[in-house]
């Protein structure tokens, strides 16, 4: 489950395996459950506004990119009727997000989905490879035709990693703002892979969501979530709509989904979070145990 190619690979994770693994789990051991229990349960299906963005999505996002890159991903290689059916079948439970992106090859499958679902059933989150303006406009007339859709919700410049990012990319940028002025885009943002560019959305207006990595023992993240959490806070008070990604370390905390689940739902830091489940199994036992996770002590 979760997504992306960045960070700590698996191969350097295994390489170190039993020291991190070891470590993750000694964080989870000594994971404080009764300070993350709540009175108010929540559920997978609540709908929840991110930020000042007007859009609403549910408190769980469909991801389809477990081990993401080269067009391909695990929920991928589900097929193109397999991992449109998953998807289909989170809407069927109450789910309206799905978190899709240029690297992963998921936007054939959201295009079969959307066969049987409605277009305004669902919010599209994808996320874009950055070159410059003219490439934005480009990548965005073409993914739109890949996805069948004449609007996406959400676009991401993706893997934004530098403090300087706002500079660096300010063409596409203003090729974004341009797409959201035309009806192209209803919001924009970045999926942050580093605190430096996090804390950069913070100083850029232009930000209406980002993605950002998010569990309690810091696999697969930026740096620990003590250091990050103030930062999506901040960004939250800002009016930015807050995503976590990576809440359970793209899969080295699957065993432990409960804490995980525990501590992102106890959070300040976050409106909504994607996890990608790689069958229907996997998304039915998420949304089960979201709500007794946020009660649980």
């Amino acid at each position: 489950m979760s997504c992306g190619r960045h960070g700590v690979r698996r191969r350097d994770f295994l390489r170190h395996g039993s020291v991190a693994s070891g470590a993750a789990l000694l964080g989870l051991s000594r994971f404080p459950h009764a300070l993350y229990a709540s009175e108010q349960k929540k559920a997978a299906q609540d709908v929840i506004a991110l930020g000042k963005s007007g859009i609403e999505v549910s408190r769980l996002a469909q991801g389809t990119g477990t081990y993401g890159f080269g067009k391909e991903s695990r929920q991928t290689k589900l097929g193109l009727q397999g991992l449109a059916e998953l998807l289909r079948a989170g809407v069927d439970q109450g789910l309206n997000f799905w978190d899709v992106g240029d690297n992963y090859g998921s936007h054939a499958h959201v295009k079969e989905a959307l066969k049987t679902v409605a277009r305004d059933k669902v919010v599209i989150m994808t996320k874009l490879n950055i070159s410059d303006a003219k490439g934005v406009e480009k990548d965005l007339d073409r993914i739109r035709l890949e996805m069948g859709t004449d609007m996406v919700d959400i676009v991401l410049m993706h893997y934004m990693h530098t403090p300087d990012w706002p500079t660096l990319h300010a063409g596409p940028m203003e090729a974004l703002s341009e797409a959201k002025e035309k009806g192209l885009v209803r919001a924009v943002g970045i999926s942050s892979h580093a605190i430096q560019a996090l804390e950069a959305a913070a100083r850029t207006d232009w930000v209406d969501v980002l993605l950002t990595r998010f569990n309690p023992v810091g696999v697969e993240m930026d740096t620990d979530a003590a250091t990050v959490a103030p930062v999506m806070e901040g960004l939250r008070r800002q009016g930015k709509g807050v995503i976590g990604m990576k809440i359970l370390g793209q899969g080295f905390l699957r065993e432990e989904v409960d804490p995980a689940l525990q501590f992102v739902l106890a959070s300040p830091a976050l409106d909504s979070f994607t996890i990608g489940a790689e069958n229907r199994a996997e998304l039915e036992d998420l949304i089960q145990k979201i709500p007794a996770a946020s009660v649980r002590g």
